[in-house]
């Protein structure tokens, strides 16, 4: 297994689907079967404006981010064994499992829910996540 590790290679994924990057990122990386997503934030694609709405909307469009780049990559939401969910208030963590429910299904990813002080342009809500493509 050690040799086969060494000859993996990284391959950046890019959809303009997702948002574009916005720092010294890529959307997600993928090394042999697991793509590493970056962190995504409700912006729009097509904007790159925070989608307008409450916050059940922003946690729509975080996940429809995901989704994109999940499928730039090769695989879907179904794939992701892990989930990071940040939010500047834990208090929207049973939204977020409600929305949740409807983009998953089980079994359900590991996952994490973190409770931070900000987030980048001051949205209320950002995931990442792990992906292990199916053979």
């Amino acid at each position: 297994m050690g040799q086969q590790e060494t000859n993996m290679t990284r391959q950046t994924i890019h959809t303009s689907a997702a948002p574009e990057a916005i720092g010294t990122y890529s959307q997600a990386i993928k090394v042999g079967d697991t793509v590493y997503l970056s962190g995504q934030i409700p912006l729009v694609p097509a904007s790159m404006e925070v989608v307008e709405g409450d916050v059940a909307a922003q946690i729509h469009q975080v996940f429809d981010n995901l989704e994109a780049v999940a499928r730039a990559a090769g695989g879907s939401l179904a794939d992701i064994v892990k989930l990071n969910i940040f939010l500047t208030d834990l208090g929207h963590f049973a939204l977020v499992n409600e929305i949740m429910a409807e983009y998953f299904q089980q079994p359900y990813p590991a996952r994490a829910a973190v409770g931070v002080a900000s987030l980048p342009k001051g949205v209320p809500v950002e995931m990442d996540a792990i992906m292990v493509l199916s053979q």
